[in-house]
């Protein structure tokens, strides 16, 4: 399989290049495996260290988790068949991406979202309630209950292509889930390890302002897509999802 591994970073110089290296140690003999990481305006070396590890980096200056996700996929063009995309900072367990792309592999699903376990030692109150608020508000307009918008994910490439993806911000996340249900993508969400970054600072948990800008931004991509639902889905009750198991979006 071709996967193509999306990494937004900024100022993550101490933990990219040990990421990079866990992702490619995933691959397996058949695989072909691309890791690309935009550099978003990072001042501590990130893109250095990336390169120096095995990465293709780009550069975005426009600052935005979205942004950042779209520029890396035109570097990758239409070359992977499935694309994961996972953070800089070591909260994530390279060694789990097998467990999203199994699924994949054998045609289950679609698209996988890696369901990470609340904790205080790894995320603020204010990430956990918004979490659970948002999850909670997909549930109640499409009748799917996620359990989580955890960035580290897999999906298929021509499934993605599907869904459109346009947010250049926080919420990006939300964005590829409400889609993922509007477009009726198979789908799974999979427990995945959640630990405290090895590097840098938090970009939304870091400042006040970050947590409010991100959740305000969360809330107003739901808003967006509950106004401009074409009509596919009733709201009604469609499924739910659990750890390790997958009702399918259909």
């Amino acid at each position: 399989m071709r996967i193509g591994v999306v990494i937004p970073a900024l100022n993550e110089a101490g933990s990219v290049g040990a990421v990079i290296t866990r992702c490619l140690s995933q691959r397996h003999a058949s695989d072909q495996m691309r890791v690309v990481v935009c550099d978003n305006g990072s001042s501590d070396g990130t893109a250095d260290i990336a390169r120096r590890h095995g990465a293709e980096v780009i550069h975005e200056v426009k600052r935005g988790y979205g942004t950042a996700c779209l520029r890396a996929l035109e570097v990758l063009g239409e070359w992977p068949e499935a694309l994961v995309f996972i953070d800089a900072d070591g909260s994530s367990r390279p060694e789990e991406m097998e467990r999203l792309l199994a699924p994949i592999r054998s045609t289950e699903a679609d698209a996988v979202i890696g369901r990470r376990r609340p904790s205080l030692k790894t995320m603020t109150w204010p990430q956990i309630l918004g979490g659970r608020l948002a999850v909670s508000l997909i549930a109640w307009r499409w009748g799917i209950r996620y359990r989580d918008l955890g960035p580290f994910r897999a999906i298929r490439k021509q499934a993605y292509d599907r869904l459109g993806m346009a947010d250049q911000t926080w919420g990006w996340t939300i964005e590829m889930q409400i889609k993922i249900i509007l477009y009726r993508i198979r789908f799974r969400e999979i427990s995945v390890s959640w630990l405290p970054r090895t590097a840098g600072k938090s970009k939304i948990s870091g400042t006040l302002m970050g947590v409010l800008r991100a959740g305000t931004r969360i809330l107003w991509t739901f808003v967006r897509y509950v106004r401009n639902d074409p009509g596919k889905l009733p709201r009604k009750r469609l499924g739910t999802i659990c750890s390790d198991s997958g009702a399918r979006s259909s």
